[in-house]
């Protein structure tokens, strides 16, 4: 592939993964898009949550084994260094295409809320964490977390270094505020059927899973220096009066 068809590519890439994320924001709030999560019919109360598991190990599964770095060695064997990350990023926008698309509801609200002050409530605590995890992306590079910068890099013939231990921003009260911005994200809803209740609890249980073992990579490429950070914060709900 060459440098301009790498940097073409992972422009692409990140513009398809942007048009996905904003899709991912209005399956959830049932909110100008063809199909939200409770929309459509059902077929069947145990082939749904047969089928809706399945489509959320799908993405928890690709997710999981791409970012690890043993399988990026691998990996990259197959397609160029520079096009690594991007090609993850589309593979993850691709299995969140597919739960979109195959996603099926499970009728029976749990809470339903909408309309009232407290539902106005729910939705703004539901912005704020897809707030806080567009804002956990630029804290830790975001055109490099979507690949866009190795591709940038490559094509200007630079060489990118890798990426230095540094605590900023919300990253000083939690390991991992884009986790937890998902998760707030995911809960705060003003409409709680029992399938957006399922779709939440599947990738809270992702998320506590995943988590763990990229603890355990950020220890092994930051040795001390991430043990130390882990005695101080905490990995997902911020600690009272933390100091650095």
């Amino acid at each position: 592939m060459s440098r301009l068809a790498t940097l073409i590519y992972g422009l692409v890439v990140y513009l398809l993964f942007l048009a996905v994320f904003l899709y991912l924001i209005g399956f959830l709030w049932s909110l100008g898009v063809p199909k939200g999560i409770n929309d459509g019919e059902a077929c069947g109360p145990v082939l749904a949550l047969l089928t809706n598991l399945l489509l959320v190990s799908l993405f928890g599964v690709q997710h999981s084994v791409m970012a690890r770095p043993g399988f990026k060695q691998l990996w990259t064997t197959v397609v160029p260094p520079a096009a690594e990350r991007s090609t993850f990023v589309l593979l993850s926008s691709a299995c969140l295409a597919a739960l979109f698309c195959w996603w099926q509801p499970l009728p029976g609200a749990l809470w339903d809320v909408r309309g009232s002050a407290l539902g106005g409530a729910l939705m703004g605590v539901s912005a704020f964490g897809w707030g806080l995890v567009l804002l956990s992306t630029f804290v830790i590079d975001h055109f490099a977390l979507f690949g866009v910068k190795q591709s940038l890099f490559h094509y200007l013939g630079r060489e990118l270094r890798a990426p230095e231990f540094v605590v900023r921003g919300p990253y000083h009260l939690s390991r991992h505020p884009l986790m937890l911005g998902f998760l707030i994200a995911f809960w705060a809803t003003p409409w709680m059927t029992v399938g957006h209740a399922l779709f939440a609890a599947a990738m809270t249980g992702y998320i506590l899973i995943a988590l763990r073992y990229e603890e355990r990579d950020l220890h092994e490429a930051h040795g001390d220096d991430y043990a130390a950070y882990t005695r101080r914060t905490s990995m997902l709900i911020p600690r009272p009066f933390f100091r650095e």
